[in-house]
C-alpha cells in the first residue's frame, strides 16, 4: 500500500484516505448518533477502483474505531464492510449494542437523502 493519510472530515461525515498526490482514494461515510447515547455510525465504505486491494478500507475501519476510542464513544456499524471488519477484529472493535444499532437504523430511515 502506498502512503496514505487518513483524515476525519466530521462536518461532511467522512473519514477519508488521502493518497500521496492529495486525492481522496477511499472513505467511510458516517454520521454521529446522539440518542440514546453518542456513537459513530458508518454507513458506506468506498475505495476508488484503482486503489482496491491495498488495505485502504481496513485502514479506514481501524481508524474509525480509533477515533471513537479517543473520543470515548462507540461505533454502531451499519456499513456491511465495517460490520465484517469488526467481526474479524474483536480486539479492536467491540460488539455494537443492539439498542444503538436500532436507533442508528431509525435515524437513517428518518433522513433518507443523507446517504
Amino acid at each position: 500500500m502506498s502512503d496514505i493519510e487518513i483524515r476525519d472530515d466530521r462536518a461532511a461525515g467522512r473519514l477519508e484516505a488521502v493518497g500521496d498526490d492529495g486525492a481522496v482514494v477511499g472513505r467511510i461515510e458516517y454520521f454521529v448518533l446522539d440518542d440514546p447515547r453518542r456513537a459513530l455510525v458508518p454507513v458506506h465504505t468506498i475505495v476508488e477502483p484503482a486503489h482496491e486491494g491495498q488495505g485502504i478500507a481496513g485502514s479506514l475501519a481501524r481508524e474509525l474505531y480509533a477515533v471513537a476510542d479517543r473520543e470515548g464513544v462507540v461505533v454502531a456499524p451499519l456499513c456491511p464492510y465495517v460490520v465484517r471488519w469488526a467481526e474479524r477484529h474483536p480486539d479492536l472493535a467491540p460488539a455494537a449494542d443492539p439498542e444503538l444499532l436500532r436507533a442508528a437504523k431509525a435515524w437513517l430511515s428518518a433522513h433518507p437523502g443523507r446517504f
